[in-house]
């Protein structure tokens, strides 16, 4: 029998609800990380570290600017709101866990996990990611279960 929930319009439209997307998301990442590595961030650097024309990511970043995820200094570097760097923080966890769970647990190329990994990052629930984290530390305490899902590949 086939599960009637597989195409429940009240679970496929939830991907259209989600208020976070992938591009957003590393937009706030790269924001993030060249604040961290450079003390600064600048449209143009961000342009660079995403590989996209300086248009493209002034427009993203405007958009993020509207949202309130991004403001700037008074030399117009770039700065993440709280919900902002929230956001970006969430998603690298994210992109942790799932990559550990898919590289580990599952036994995926590795190449392969974080493909994966950057695809779903920003969409799983916080429950599901604490959930998949606590499963990675069961299976990283339990040498008996490690070796029990590891010959179940």
């Amino acid at each position: 029998m086939e599960d009637e929930s597989i195409n429940d319009s009240a679970y496929w439209r939830e991907f259209e609800k989600n208020e976070l997307t992938h591009s957003a998301a590393h937009y706030l990442m790269a924001i993030d990380s060249l604040r961290e590595e450079f003390g600064y961030a600048r449209v143009t650097d961000v342009a660079v570290k995403l590989e996209v024309s300086r248009g493209a990511a002034s427009m993203s970043i405007a958009h993020l600017k509207k949202r309130g995820w991004v403001t700037e200094d008074p030399n117009r570097f770039l700065l993440l709101a709280e919900e902002g760097h929230a956001m970006a923080k969430i998603v690298e966890q994210n992109f942790r866990i799932l990559s550990k769970f898919f590289t580990e647990i599952l036994g995926s190329p590795k190449e392969i996990a974080l493909s994966d990994a950057c695809k779903m990052e920003h969409l799983i629930s916080p429950e599901t990611s604490q959930r998949l984290e606590k499963l990675i530390d069961l299976y990283d305490s339990d040498p008996k279960l490690a070796k029990a899902l590891d010959k179940a590949q």
